[in-house]
């Protein structure tokens, strides 16, 4: 099947190209774009507490305002607020409010906006009812950037200083922190993909072929993505188009390099070009494709899990994924054929074999001590999977921001005069079961027991319904809202004591961000247990396809998840012990399983998938472990440098949670491929033998080998093969 293929992309590049081309122009102008959202509360199924608090409050309060930033005034000396101080506060909240920014409904601010100490005042900034709903909106933290400007003259010649704090102002200096971030990755990935290329293959085309291949293919992905995201009701998240960049540049130059190494291979033994294509694409298309089911299986895994978010990004991911398989298969043999041998224009390398004396020597050392070898890397992947026991997940993703924003600044000058969750309290809504008008009584005796809880700074009874059957209370809790502490709270003693001490004949119900969060927690820790058993089971189906083999995909995936362990235990070591971070994103044992378990899998395909190929030959097993390691090894190398190249450039980020995950992608993926796929994996090949491939014949030899290997009949076989 796959000689076909290669032979019509081969001897029909023309068609095959015009064919990409129209489909990446017509989905560009056609397909409908993505609906994305950082709701956590759309993220999550209904069954969740946050989630029916939510509804409850839409249903009962849709009007009901709740300030989206915070504007936090102070004395310049840092001394207390003086009548004059306070005058200015209100003039100046008079005058952010005259602005009329888009989007924001108004700034207030009153004379209770002053912390007890005398330090601080507020100003709530106050959203429209329908662009503070959605954070993916950027209206309000647009407006936020605006007020900040609007507030510098009216500041002057007051003793006084500002800052705006709040969702809005969180999220517009995320946003605008993290825009640099984005341009250096894109630009880092560009620049190592040029000149690696440059260096493996010595040819400006070579070079740029691959950029423009995967631009083509991501305009065509990002097309299929919306329209399937479109036709089934799908919703992304709002980053959904940077990590389809880094997932396309990383496995799209994996497949390529696979089919160019071998491509420049057949080209050494003399095979005319066109042919030596066809042949490239019958020999590797298989590992490619088993390389690319393995990584589609893992993401649609993804449709497991509970969050919307996780389920969304799965079935964008398999898609990209399988279009890069198809163009690598396709497009790429097709560029290539129009080409021919002027790609490697002006190396004249690809004619001879070069002198790879450390891949050879690897390979030499792999066959000569499998015993040793194995043990070793073993150990080494076993003792940096002793830190996983100490990871613990942070929620806190504020805490990653860097001090110097003005938005964590704020928040720490707020926390000078009043609770830390002031700016994003918890919300608890009481509800009659029977619809009849709630108990003025109860509902006063209710606020002091919420206040009672250990953690809660103060409970405020803000409204009732018109009906009189829901109330809602302001829970102003003693921790930053997304911070550990908050989040245990309220998804804890908190949600107890409001569930436990509710009116009789009412139900209590605890929402708001560090509800949410909790709720997050939850659904998090279902999905590990269920999606990374069920992902690695589908990728030891798909390589017991591949291998024909019940033993290889065993010990192939613990191998993994020895690779996997180790990763996230060498990231604990780092950033918690070494580092003393509170916890480790939350997210990141998924975006190791996504980075490094699935797209590093790849290597170990191609490693064994070449074992197979050389042992099936009627190589004797140690020549096949040599020569496997020896030509796979520049491919695995290149391949792995260029992504882990692109993450670990995101730990240059002022974020720690962008260095999190750049260092343990990074890592993880230079794990996998110099350890795992060029040592572990054909040292436990080498000394299973005949068993790695039970219950198939795949080590039945097609040609028969001389009765003596050493022979130089041998000897002239094998170098003709190469």
């Amino acid at each position: 099947m796959f000689r076909a293929i290669g032979r019509f992309a081969v001897h029909r590049p023309w068609l095959t190209i015009a064919g990409w081309l129209i489909a990446a122009v017509a989905l560009a102008m056609l397909a409908p774009g993505l609906k994305s959202t950082t709701d956590e509360t759309e993220f999550l199924p209904s069954h969740y507490e946050s989630v029916q608090a939510g509804k409850l409050q839409e249903n009962a309060f849709p009007k009901t305002e709740q300030p989206s930033a915070i504007a936090v005034f102070q004395r310049a000396d840092g001394g207390k607020l003086t009548t004059a101080d306070r005058a200015d506060v209100a003039r100046i909240a008079a005058g952010l409010q005259d602005k009329h920014r888009e989007g924001i409904a108004k700034v207030a601010t009153s004379p209770q906006a002053v912390s007890p100490n005398g330090e601080i005042a507020l100003a709530n900034i106050v959203a429209e009812k329908d662009k503070g709903k959605n954070p993916a909106d950027e209206t309000v933290p647009n407006a936020v950037k605006d007020l900040r400007e609007d507030a510098k003259p009216l500041l002057k010649e007051t003793r006084l200083k500002m800052g705006i704090t709040g969702q809005a102002a969180t999220a517009l200096d995320s946003r605008e922190s993290s825009g640099d971030t984005d341009a250096m990755i894109m630009m880092a990935t560009l620049v190592l993909i040029v000149v690696l290329l440059l260096v493996i293959f010595r040819s400006p085309l070579i070079a740029l072929m691959p950029v423009l291949i995967i631009a083509v293919v991501f305009m065509v992905a990002l097309g299929l993505i919306g329209t399937a995201a479109d036709l089934g009701g799908l919703k992304a998240d709002n980053s959904i188009s940077a990590i389809l960049i880094v997932v396309l540049f990383g496995v799209g130059t994996d497949y390529i390099l696979f089919l160019l190494f071998r491509y420049r291979e057949e080209l050494r033994a003399g095979t005319q070009p066109k042919e030596a294509l066809v042949n490239s694409v019958a020999r590797v298309g298989e590992t490619i494709a088993s390389a690319a089911g393995a990584v589609i299986v893992a993401f649609l895994a993804l449709l497991l899990s509970t969050m919307g978010m996780m389920r969304a990004m799965g079935p964008s991911l398999a898609i990209s994924v399988a279009v890069t398989l198809v163009a690598a298969l396709t497009l790429v043999p097709a560029v290539f054929s129009l080409l021919g041998t002027k790609a490697f224009w002006p190396s004249k390398a690809w004619k001879k074999r070069p002198r790879t004396r450390l891949a050879d020597g690897l390979g030499s050392l792999v066959a000569r001590r499998p015993g040793v070898i194995a043990a070793l890397s073993a150990a080494v992947l076993a003792v940096l999977a002793v830190g996983t026991f100490s990871f613990k997940a942070e929620f806190d993703t504020d805490s990653s921001l860097s001090s110097k924003l003005e938005s964590v600044q704020a928040m720490k000058d707020l926390q000078r005069g009043f609770s830390a969750g002031q700016s994003d309290p918890a919300m608890v809504y009481v509800q009659s079961k029977s619809g009849a008008p709630l108990d003025k009584g109860a509902l006063d005796t209710y606020k002091t027991k919420l206040e009672g809880v250990d953690g809660v700074g103060s409970a405020t009874l803000t409204t009732t319904n018109p009906q009189g059957t829901v109330a809602q209370y302001s829970v102003v809790l003693k921790y930053r809202p997304t911070e550990d502490k908050a989040i245990e709270l309220a998804g804890g003693p908190l949600r107890d004591a409001a569930h436990s001490t509710a009116p009789e004949g009412t139900k209590a119900l605890v929402g708001g961000t560090s509800a949410v969060l909790s709720d997050v927690e939850k659904a998090v820790t279902h999905d590990y247990k269920l999606v990374f058993p069920v992902a690695g089971l589908a990728i030891m189906i798909i390589l017991g396809l591949l291998l024909r083999s019940l033993v290889a995909p065993v010990y192939l995936m613990v191998s993994v998840a020895l690779g996997f362990t180790a990763t996230l235990g060498a990231t604990v070591w780092l950033f918690q012990d070494l580092q003393h971070k509170h916890g480790l994103l939350f997210m990141l044992p998924v975006i190791v399983y996504l980075f490094v378990v699935a797209i590093g899998t790849d290597y170990n395909i191609l490693m064994v998938a070449r074992l197979r190929e050389e042992v099936r030959r009627g190589v004797p097993a140690r020549e096949a472990v040599r020569t496997a390691v020896a030509r796979s090894t520049p491919t695995i190398a290149s391949a792995a440098v260029i992504l882990a190249g692109t993450f670990g450039v995101l730990m240059l980020a002022d974020n720690s949670m962008l260095q999190q995950m750049g260092f343990a992608v990074a890592f993880g993926i230079l794990l996998t491929a110099f350890v795992m796929a060029m040592l572990l994996v054909p040292t436990i090949t080498s000394l299973l033998g005949h068993k790695a491939w039970w219950p198939g014949h795949q080590d039945a030899p097609r040609v028969a080998p001389p009765a003596h290997p050493s022979a130089p009949a041998w000897a002239e076989t094998q170098e003709a093969r190469r």
